[in-house]
């Protein structure tokens, strides 16, 4: 359900053609809502189809074209409806810690390498949010919108600053298992 509000969050931003809505996806939504192309343009057909959306009107022949699409009064509220609305956490499911608990039964063989690349992987995103943070987000900028725009990168920073320290402590953990791993009693 919040594939259309992420588009309709994105849109009430700056109206855009599907093509940029899957660039800014990649460059800032993305970070923790994605979707395909394909998916983001399913989902204006869906969002035009409703009353939501609407394509702005071209200066140019259609053919060819990039469709920009604008949020309509309903979009608007919808958008408000749902960002009001209380909802429950969802459950956190993560494969690495499944497999961690499947290797505590069945050996640690892979294990510690994936910890290393994950760690690797968790590094890079948090030196990438805390450069866009350092560039979007300089002493003063503190407007009621970027408070809110930096909050969301702040949790992004905060959960890759959590991953990096859990996983350097398993890797430490690691260290200290017997040589054969974990292994099925």
């Amino acid at each position: 359900m919040s594939l259309p509000h992420a588009i309709l969050t994105a849109l009430l931003e700056k109206p855009s053609s599907g093509l940029e809505l899957t660039r800014r996806f990649d460059k800032s939504i993305g970070y923790f809502w994605s979707a395909t192309h394909q998916q983001i343009y399913r989902e204006l057909g869906k969002l035009e189809a409703e009353g939501l959306i609407r394509a702005l009107a071209s200066e140019q022949p259609a053919r060819g074209q990039k469709k920009s699409y604008e949020v309509l009064p309903a979009g608007r509220a919808e958008l408000a409806r749902w960002s009001a609305a209380s909802q429950e956490p969802k459950p956190h499911r993560d494969t690495l810690l499944l497999r961690l608990r499947a290797a505590a039964v069945v050996g640690t063989e892979g294990i510690e390498a994936d910890l290393r690349r994950h760690l690797d992987l968790h590094r890079r995103q948090l030196a990438e949010y805390e450069e866009i943070e350092q560039r979007d987000f300089p002493p003063g900028k503190d407007g009621p919108e970027d408070r809110l725009r930096h909050l969301v990168l702040r949790a992004g920073i905060d959960l890759e600053t959590f991953w990096t320290r859990w996983l350097a402590h398993a890797l430490e953990e690691f260290a200290e298992l017997p040589s054969s791993g974990a292994e099925a009693q």
